[in-house]
């Protein structure tokens, strides 16, 4: 079998999950609507100019979309792994290498249609943005996903059940709290929230629209966060899920 043949015979299969498709499409979509453009205070321009709070909203809640669709694939691939699926491929002449390979594009190209359709139904309801900040916003958030490709592999490699990938791609809704995706915070919240996972890539994402200013819940100007600690934040958290994948892998192979 091919690699772009299983590409695209896995695509589709995931695709045609409904349950999947939905919770990684269609769920942070209506998110958006709920808190990115029913509310008045969404016309309000940032203080950078740059755009509305709509669009601040609407940069949050796809990188949630696009994190939820990572982690959830990387940890289904990790789990069919451990389950055997591999020996079955391995079958085919595909190596292992390439099933992993496989998985990650596969994983990535679901991932932009969260981020895809959240940024269309922005375009044509309450978000203002210019070109290139959208443009920019929307590569970073696709970009950003990434570490989370390692936290799904943690759950399935730890784990080894659908319903353990499930349960962390749930615990994304509360680590999407805290990570200022959904709506600002402040205060005690703020602090807990930026030694969180999702805290850093959100700021990344929303970057080249608001310089790394803090919006407040009640007010602007909570304070900035710069580039490099943004970059440090997804740095050490991507080291820490990579080490636990390793750990794992490890242990895994000394059972055997």
């Amino acid at each position: 079998m091919s690699l772009t043949t299983y590409i695209l015979m896995d695509f589709w299969r995931n695709l045609r999950n409904f349950a999947n498709s939905f919770f990684i499409i269609v769920l942070p979509t209506v998110l958006f609507l709920i808190f990115g453009v029913s509310a008045d205070w969404n016309d309000f321009m940032l203080p950078s100019g740059a755009g509305n709070v709509s669009a601040y909203t609407l940069v949050g809640i796809a990188v949630y979309g696009a994190a939820m669709a990572t982690t959830s694939l990387a940890g289904s691939a990790a789990v069919e792994l451990q389950q055997g699926w591999g020996r079955q491929l391995a079958l085919t002449g595909m190596p292992h290498g390439l099933f992993v390979l496989a998985k990650s594009i596969i994983a990535l190209v679901m991932a932009v249609f969260p981020v895809l359709l959240i940024n269309v139904v922005g375009y044509f309801t309450a978000t203002q943005m210019d070109t290139g900040r959208w443009f920019a916003t929307a590569a970073l958030t696709v970009i950003a996903s990434l570490p989370f490709a390692l936290y799904g592999l943690l759950a399935g490699l730890a784990f080894r059940s659908d319903a353990a990938v499930g349960a962390a791609s749930g615990l994304l809704v509360v680590l999407g709290f805290l990570g200022n995706n959904f709506f600002p915070l402040d205060g005690v919240l703020l602090d807990i929230g930026r030694f969180t996972p999702m805290y850093g890539v959100t700021a990344l994402a929303r970057y080249p629209l608001t310089d790394g200013e803090i919006m407040g819940a009640g007010e602007a100007g909570l304070g900035t966060d710069p580039l490099w600690g943004i970059l440090l934040s997804i740095a050490a958290w991507s080291v820490v899920f990579a080490l636990g994948c390793l750990l794992l892998q490890r242990r895994s192979t000394a059972r055997r």
